[in-house]
């Protein structure tokens, strides 16, 4: 799987909107690990890409290949780059969120109000039967 150019020169033209040179880069191979056999355990396909003067680091491995790695590090790299300077949460941060919001717990006073509303609503309810019509 090979990626796009139009891909390539988005991503190096946002590099250079956010002053991130090459030469600031520290980018090491790693030995890979996990799923994919030997293939991955002899190769160094994982990325590691440091940004000296932020100091951010990232690691990739999201793919067997090393350039598409090197693709995906540059581009993960970058959005916590922007995300700390522009203080903005990112897409993966907001998805993170909502899971953690929608796992959480709700509160006694949430759950109180909640079984509140429902003994309302099923009052609401009792009203719209038909009467009961009771033969003699």
């Amino acid at each position: 799987m090979n990626i796009r150019k139009e891909k390539i020169d988005a991503l190096k033209t946002k590099m250079k909107m956010l002053n991130i040179r090459e030469e600031d880069l520290v980018e090491k191979f790693i030995l890979g690990s996990g799923r994919g056999g030997q293939k991955i355990q002899k190769t160094h396909s994982c990325v590691y890409l440091k940004h000296i003067p932020t100091g951010i680091a990232v690691k990739c491995q999201k793919e067997r290949s090393r350039a598409l790695n090197r693709y995906y590090a540059r581009k993960e790299l970058v959005s916590k780059i922007e995300q700390k300077l522009f203080k903005e949460k990112s897409e993966k941060q907001k998805k993170i969120f909502k899971i953690k919001k929608q796992k959480k717990r709700r509160s006694r006073k949430a759950k109180q109000k909640m079984f509140e509303e429902k003994k309302k609503l099923s009052k609401k309810k009792q009203l719209r039967k038909p009467p009961k019509i009771e033969e003699d």
